[in-house]
């Protein structure tokens, strides 16, 4: 299936459409792997629509027939994608790749030579998807407060291939 979709900035009046994409996505597809206070519902909303909010200049939106699909969100001053959600119905249908290979490419534009993400070890179908996309394991690391619940996490890397030179203005 050929899905008629469009790649673009987030924008303000979104913030809480953003988020709740991110919510499904979470709940469909990290909430079973998650336990303790980490499996918290409201807590997970909150963080999400604090995410979407303090990070939009930052976010780039996947858009299908007019309607926001899915997400992906770089950190701040750095090559690292902290989330990347699509719906849970529009899965394994080329958005995901898509938002990667252009967040990927606005990356190289700006000299980047490697992006990082992490995602949950015991999520084999996340840590696929990002190797099937050129991602490579770099470690697996421990995250949550010593003596409390805590889960393993995979940090993973792609090497990218930077723009160097001027970016002339198209006539």
């Amino acid at each position: 299936m050929s899905l008629n979709l469009l790649i673009r900035k987030a924008i303000p009046s979104e913030i809480e459409t953003l988020a709740d994409i991110a919510f499904v996505a979470w709940e469909r597809d990290l909430l079973p792997f998650l336990h303790g206070p980490a499996a918290s519902r409201e807590a997970e909303r909150n963080r999400l629509s604090a995410a979407v909010r303090d990070g939009l200049d930052r976010i780039i939106v996947a858009q299908v027939n007019d309607v926001s699909v899915g997400w992906c969100q770089r950190a701040r001053g750095r090559a690292y994608i902290p989330f990347l959600f699509v719906t849970p119905l529009l899965q394994n249908q080329g958005v995901g790749s898509a938002l990667l290979r252009r967040m990927e490419s606005l990356l190289e534009l700006e000299g980047a030579d490697r992006i990082q993400l992490d995602t949950l070890a015991d999520n084999v179908r996340a840590v696929n998807f990002y190797q099937h996309q050129g991602y490579q394991i770099l470690a697996l690391k421990t995250e949550g407060a010593p003596g409390r619940e805590t889960q393993m996490s995979v940090r993973l890397e792609k090497r990218l291939d930077p723009w160097h030179g001027p970016i002339d203005d198209i006539s």
